[in-house]
């Protein structure tokens, strides 16, 4: 999947006149590759577009407009574009009440090497976690994650071929699956991957 340069980025002038349209794009597009495990954590697997979106976002609300700055954000983001052989995701856990989320996020240290994803018919996936920083410490671990789950050429064939995509998380406080995903996440996530990975 191609990573993002400044020409694939709307100016701040005509991403003001396109924004309502283009958000509501983008939110019917990444509806289709979030996949909630358990009641406290979700996987939202990210692509081009949603990695445009960030940046989009980002450039707005701060006004930036020069060229070193919005290659600051390119430069940020684009690790987190799919390369063709993995599938990578934001891993966010999520308590709506702040006192309880802390309190869960000192219980799940090490939580984002926990997550896995499997294609049926081959071993589990673990997650490669947070390749940018560490975000944990002693205390407790961050609410988010970035996550990039690596796969053989066997297995991104098998996805592209339809095979079954499973999720799922296995800490000693947290233990969820979903097996498998939905028709419409695994088809989403198979076009993240190149016929000839790996």
């Amino acid at each position: 999947m191609d990573k993002l340069c400044r020409e694939d980025l709307y100016s701040l002038e005509r991403y003001a006149e396109v924004r309502s349209e283009f958000r509501s794009r983008v939110m019917a597009h990444k509806q289709r590759r979030q996949v909630a495990v358990g009641p406290n954590a979700t996987l939202y697997f990210e692509d081009r577009l949603t990695m445009q979106y960030q940046i989009q976002e980002i450039l707005r609300t701060e006004r930036i407009f020069e060229a070193d700055g919005i290659q600051e954000e390119l430069d940020a983001y684009n690790p987190l574009i799919p390369d063709g052989s993995n599938l990578k995701a934001t891993f966010m856990i999520e308590y709506e009440d702040a006192t309880e989320r802390q309190s869960q996020l000192a219980k799940m240290i090490g939580i984002e090497d926990k997550v896995w994803a499997s294609v049926s018919g081959f071993d589990r996936v673990w997650a490669i976690a947070d390749e940018d920083m560490d975000r944990e410490n002693d205390n407790k671990t961050s609410a988010v994650h970035f996550l990039r789950f690596e796969l053989t050429a066997p297995m991104s064939e098998a996805i592209r071929s339809g095979a079954a995509i499973a999720v799922g998380i296995d800490h000693p406080v947290y233990r969820h699956s979903v097996d498998p995903l939905s028709d419409i996440a695994r088809d989403t996530l198979a076009d993240d991957l190149q016929a000839t990975s790996r």
